[in-house]
């Protein structure tokens, strides 16, 4: 684990929103590049488990996602830091930044920077149970203005 006091510092802006959906939440997320909409909707995923402004950044962890198309690695990406919510390290992330971004072969490589889920410290949000499928979206231009990217999260 190296130097992270360059990480709280260099958090990124809100780039992400919920949307009322019938029995779960869904996340859109967007960003300059479909990396970062990726990005942001893994912290749109944190960020309804907690108030992300009570998370430090005291540790790292990483990550990789593999799939077979685009849809497929967003649910994996998003599985995998689940994942890593749900069990050891029971990291809640403050930041996450994806290192390496490879559309043509479907795989991620990411970091995710803030501290283990403490009760006390963390208010508890909703618990994230499963990333679905279900109306799973991912626009780029010149369909949108943006790249954005919409997931159903079963709560």
């Amino acid at each position: 684990m190296g130097d992270l006091t360059n990480e709280n510092s260099n958090i990124p802006p809100c780039k992400y929103e919920y949307l009322d959906h019938t029995a779960d939440v869904q996340l859109h997320a967007w960003g300059e590049t479909l990396q970062e909409a990726f990005e942001q909707c893994g912290m749109a995923m944190f960020g309804y488990m907690t108030d992300l402004e009570t998370v430090e950044i005291n540790q790292s962890y990483d990550i990789t996602a593999q799939a077979d198309d685009l849809l497929g690695l967003l649910y994996h990406f998003l599985d995998e830091l689940l994942f890593m919510f749900s069990a050891e390290p029971f990291l809640i992330a403050k930041k996450v930044k994806i290192l390496e971004f490879d559309e043509e072969n479907f795989k991620i490589t990411a970091r995710a920077f803030g501290e283990e889920f403490q009760l006390g410290k963390h208010p508890q949000g909703t618990e994230v149970k499963a990333i679905t499928y279900s109306a799973m979206q991912i626009h780029t231009p010149p369909k949108t203005e943006r790249p954005e990217v919409f997931v159903i999260i079963d709560i």
